[in-house]
């Protein structure tokens, strides 16, 4: 039994020694690593940016595309102190060379107040350091105050970039990489990353700007997308935070880049920073690899635009000199059977120094809207046609209307004798339309009449035209589109229901008149125009990824009216470009030229007025409109155009820009169909 108790009390003292052995092992060897384990922390998720998708047109044209630049970043770890990241800036300014003019005072004060801490001090009082009602913040803010401008000039020009790259540090979040400087040289970049062990918390990597092959083409479509300077947009500020976005992220600010940001953005990469309870980093764990924005098609054919805006300017400094007012002109091109925008061209001339310049405006074919004259007669008619007010075998004798309280109104010419719809339409008679609009009104015309208040009819009117897209907005995919401006007393005043009939009351956009003509054109669908047409996956090869989205025609309503109807008023817009008597024939039909385009629409004259923004005068004007799709039989092409401000209407711009931009239309199409390489120069 004792030798049994010996061997036992034996066996305790051998586990206890190596228990001791165990511990000193794990003490002295591993330690360390688990003193770093114990106190871990997850200090939050770290994004690092992606190059956002590529823009193309309909034939895989890059239109917006990214080039790479190399970016020197800082990451705020919690725990780093003020004085450590002066240390740092201090070896970074020795680096790199950034610009110190943008720096401002207060980042100046919060500079010095790091740098000369012991004149620092000397800006609190005594009774505001024992004050237990005062904050640190309180006094730090005391401090700033009382900072003077002498006191800032002992900030040396050295200091300067210092005081910059210290300010850059601490802008925007922590754990969250600030850019320092952005296109950093191929040097600075070699020797801050030969010198990452010497500047803590200092990385380099890849950040990417926009690039536009054709800067000035469409440019004012595609949006802006923000610097890492401006960050996230204050309008949106709450919008981008709640969907993970930091505030320094770059996102699209307008047009295309804003309406599609969800899918240009792409996923950020995504690490977490590992540091001790002292904030130091022990590890980066890599939580999501990162992946570029998706890339769009828009349905826009890039050398079809680039002609077409070429048209404008110089159909714009054909015209400019003798019309003082004249300053703008819009296009819009469509597939109307499908509502592919083809091309949406606007270009405005201004003056800079002396000199008349072409600026971007393709924006106002959505957001400026103008009175679009005769253009919409075709709208006039099936309005008058929905309601019964007349028939297909309705018929009228042009002649001036003498109303009560009213000057004469009638046609451009008194000789256009009685006419049905195709002759009206053919004609452009506003007689024709006036006394449609009179029976809408529920009475028949006979001179020296009086026009009854008819605020019902009024709104019949006008939905009828809601159905092709005129005085509603037209649905396109981009922000901040316009409804056009629609007149409240024309409810009251029946002499303005009468223009309203004739497109000299309500103001449309080209974007609504293209949608407009393109719905009478494919037999009464009103189709959404949309820019783009597919959205195809990220690749990181030279090939296009795979399609996410493609998008397909959007009918958003359909002309219900009986289809004799329809036919009436496409034959109408057939004999204004190919009957002599046409107002448009002597361009189209008329002229062996553009014989072959067998194209179909309406002409449209405006009286307007321009008000002189220096002088407040206001001017009389007129607005030159023209829409049309081609071929009439099997349309394939619709276009709009509006031509505002001229001082006469006797040169037919809108009618030129016709004529060249169909031309341009169908030059392409054969060039590609001969596998051609196409001109953007007039043969």
């Amino acid at each position: 039994m004792h030798i049994r108790f010996n061997v036992f009390f034996f066996v305790v003292f051998l586990l206890f020694v190596a228990l001791i052995l165990r511990l000193e092992i794990l003490q002295i060897v591993y330690g360390e690593d688990y003193k770093k384990e114990v106190g871990r922390t997850e200090d939050g998720v770290v994004s690092t940016p992606v190059p956002r998708g590529v823009i193309y047109d309909r034939n895989k044209e890059v239109i917006v595309g990214n080039v790479p630049v190399n970016a020197i970043t800082y990451t705020r770890l919690q725990g780093t102190t003020s004085e450590e990241k002066v240390e740092t800036a201090k070896k970074l300014a020795r680096i790199i060379d950034v610009e110190a003019e943008e720096i401002k005072p207060r980042d100046l004060k919060d500079y010095w107040i790091v740098t000369r801490p012991d004149e620092a001090k000397k800006k609190i009082k005594e009774s505001e350091l024992k004050d237990e009602e005062l904050t640190n913040k309180d006094r730090y803010d005391r401090q700033i105050e009382r900072i003077t401008s002498n006191d800032l000039k002992e900030i040396t020009k050295e200091e300067l970039k210092v005081a910059k790259i210290f300010r850059n540090m601490n802008s925007g979040y922590a754990l969250t990489p600030q850019v320092i400087k952005r296109n950093a040289t191929e040097e600075e970049f070699a020797i801050v990353a030969e010198h990452l062990a010497d500047l803590p918390n200092v990385d380099i990597s890849t950040d990417w700007d926009r690039h536009y092959p054709h800067e000035s083409i469409f440019r004012s479509v595609i949006g802006n997308v923000t610097s890492s300077k401006e960050g996230l947009p204050s309008s949106n500020l709450d919008y981008f935070l709640s969907r993970g976005y930091n505030k320094n992220d770059r996102v699209g600010k307008s047009q295309l880049e804003l309406y599609y940001e969800d899918v240009l953005r792409g996923q950020k990469a995504k690490m977490k920073n590992v540091t001790d309870k002292g904030g130091n980093l022990l590890e980066t764990e890599i939580i999501a690899e990162g992946q570029k924005g998706k890339d769009l098609v828009l349905s826009i054919d890039f050398d079809l635009q680039m002609v077409v805006e070429q048209v404008i300017q110089d159909e714009l400094r054909r015209t400019k000199g003798r019309n003082r007012f004249l300053d703008r002109a819009f296009v819009v091109m469509m597939n109307p059977n499908t509502g592919e925008v083809l091309s949406m061209a606007g270009k405005q001339l201004v003056r800079e120094n002396g000199k008349y310049v072409f600026n971007d405006y393709a924006l106002g074919t959505i957001n400026s809207q103008y009175e679009m004259g005769s253009v919409v007669k075709g709208a006039t008619i099936l309005a008058g046609l929905e309601s019964g007010a007349i028939s297909t075998g309705t018929t009228f004798s042009d002649e001036k209307l003498n109303l009560k309280g009213t000057p004469l109104k009638g046609s451009y010419s008194t000789s256009l004798g009685t006419n049905g719809i195709v002759d009206a339409l053919k004609k452009s008679s506003n007689v024709y339309m006036f006394k449609t609009v009179i029976q809408m009104m529920g009475k028949e015309y006979h001179s020296g009449m009086s026009l009854p208040r008819t605020p019902d009819a009024v709104q019949d009117f006008r939905n009828s035209f809601s159905q092709f897209g005129l005085g509603i907005k037209t649905g396109i995919d981009l922000p901040n589109e316009s409804e056009g401006l629609i007149g409240k007393e024309a409810y009251n005043k029946p002499g303005l229901f009468l223009d309203l009939s004739i497109g000299q009351y309500d103001n449309y956009t080209t974007m609504q008149l293209a949608q407009y003509v393109s719905t009478i054109a494919n037999g009464g669908y009103r189709l959404e125009p949309h820019l783009v047409k597919e959205i195809h996956e990220p690749s990181n090869t030279h090939e296009m990824g795979a399609v996410y989205t493609q998008f397909q025609p959007e009918v958003l309503n359909i002309i219900t009216m009986n289809d004799t109807y329809l036919r009436n008023v496409q034959e109408g817009f057939r004999q204004v470009y190919q009957s002599p008597g046409g107002t448009a024939y002597k361009y189209f039909g008329g002229d062996s030229r553009f014989q072959g385009f067998q194209a179909a629409g309406k002409t449209g004259t405006a009286e307007s007025f321009y008000q002189d923004p220096n002088t407040k005068k206001t001017h009389s004007t007129y607005n030159l409109t023209l829409v049309g799709y081609a071929p009439y039989n099997n349309p394939e092409v619709a276009f709009s155009i509006a031509v505002p401000y001229l001082d006469t209407d006797s040169d037919p711009v809108n009618k030129y820009i016709g004529q060249k931009i169909l031309k341009a239309y169908f030059d392409l199409k054969e060039h590609r169909q001969s596998n051609q390489s196409f001109n953007n120069e007039e043969e």
